[in-house]
């Protein structure tokens, strides 16, 4: 398991087509056979800030997620609606093993 943690800050003017682009994105992301999960979220205290959690079954799907067509527009998309460059940070799998995904 490879769990990528993504931080995103948004222009204010950008958050409803940022939603929209990115939950079209996610919901394409699910049905890929490399994900466990995919997780989109928005901070409560201040609606620019967002995170993606992606679980991703091997080391190998990460590649595969961003050579798909949904990624890639998704990313020509957002580029422009990005306050800030999107970071990321990646994490191994403490818990439920990996059997539990």
């Amino acid at each position: 398991m490879l769990i990528v943690q993504v931080s995103i800050q948004v222009k204010p003017d950008c958050i409803d087509a940022f939603i929209e682009a990115t939950r079209a994105n996610a919901s394409a992301s699910v049905n890929e056979p490399g994900i466990a999960r995919f997780d989109f979220t928005q901070r409560t205290d201040d609606p620019t800030q967002f995170q993606l959690l992606e679980v991703y079954r091997d080391h190998e799907a990460p590649a595969a997620h961003k050579a798909t067509e949904h990624y890639q527009t998704w990313r020509d998309t957002v580029a422009s609606m990005m306050a800030a460059p999107r970071e990321s940070a990646k994490f191994h799998n403490l818990f439920p093993d990996d059997k539990g995904w």
